[in-house]
């Protein structure tokens, strides 16, 4: 009779479930079958918020839990980093401060990138990254996720509430003629009653740092080209060891209207250095050979006289003519 052999084995054996599925008995901890485990490296909670009229974008950074240790004593000294996509410049990086010893930290902080265009919302994808400060190696990468701009909607805070992800490639192939180095606010109006131009140099964000301490001394230059009397060259003042100046300054170009159309305004910023040449942080042609925002702004300007049009450009690290120095 082959019963008694069965029986040893009739303690352990799978039993059916009311489903008739099998259960089989568990040896160990039951692992994710992805390649790594959900949370392995940790989760984040963050939120977003597109301000449209002001131009702004604001993360504000939350928490983040069961972090992957990163140190000696099984703890990590987190921060989080922001990171424009694609853009590679330096301009395009915030942080937030970094809490020491804990693998579930708390900033409740905010973040905010100014001149933050439709177009760039459209376009652009924010890069999030948790890191580990290390005051004798290079800091270390914990996790990252990426948010698509084009998933919010202006004035609606979207909360997130992630699991980190292992490094993500950052595409290299990017024109580095495009490579941002900041962000410009200028205004435009023509003044049919003056016959004139007024160019306003309004305020930067997120410029390149040039300087050693990691700010710039920045001014802003405008011509009006073509040029041929070299007449057309107005400087602002030079804000010391920032990357987010002020101006607030205008320029008076003396012109007719039906002239503008055949003419070009050339934007550039310079880092202020003594005893040496400055050097080029950016700058943005507006002209009717421009592309986008830029093409936008003056046919904007062209067809509303005495109205004041102000809007934000990105500033790229190429430009015709920019690169002579003073």
């Amino acid at each position: 009779d082959p019963q008694p052999l069965q029986s040893p084995v009739s303690s352990w054996a799978p039993r059916p479930t009311t489903q008739g599925r099998v259960r089989l008995p568990t040896v160990g901890p039951v692992r994710d079958p992805s390649p790594l485990s959900a949370a392995a490296l940790g989760t984040l909670d963050f939120s977003l918020l597109y301000d449209q009229e002001n131009n702004a974008l604001h993360c504000t950074i939350s928490k983040a839990k069961g972090l992957k240790p990163m140190d000696h004593n099984g703890l990590a000294d987190p921060y989080v980093k922001l990171h424009l996509l694609p853009g590679a410049s330096k301009a395009n990086k915030l942080r937030t401060k970094t809490l020491r010893n804990t693998l579930n930290p708390t900033w409740n902080e905010t973040l905010t990138y100014y001149g933050i265009t439709d177009e760039d919302m459209i376009r652009k994808t924010l890069r999030v990254s948790v890191c580990d400060e290390d005051k004798f190696r290079h800091n270390e990468f914990i996790g990252e996720t990426r948010v698509p701009l084009k998933k919010l909607k202006p004035s609606r805070t979207k909360t997130f509430s992630i699991c980190l992800e292992k490094q993500l490639p950052v595409d290299k192939t990017e024109d580095k003629s495009l490579e941002e180095r900041g962000r410009i606010l200028i205004s435009l109006k023509y003044s049919s009653q003056k016959q004139g131009l007024l160019v306003g140099i309004v305020r930067c964000a997120h410029l390149a740092a040039m300087d050693a301490n990691g700010y710039s001394d920045p001014y802003v230059k405008t011509y009006l080209k073509p040029d041929v009397d070299k007449k057309s060259k107005h400087k602002t003042a030079v804000k010391k060891k920032t990357l987010n100046p002020e101006f607030n300054e205008e320029f008076w170009y003396e012109i007719k209207h039906g002239d503008l159309a055949k003419k070009t305004l050339e934007v550039t910023v310079w880092d202020y250095d003594i005893g040496k040449s400055n050097d080029f942080i950016g700058g943005v042609v507006l002209g009717i050979n421009a592309k986008g925002e830029r093409l936008k702004h003056w046919f904007d300007c062209l067809k509303n006289k005495d109205k004041r049009i102000e809007r934000w450009h990105t500033l790229t690290s190429e430009l015709p003519g920019a690169v002579l120095s003073d």
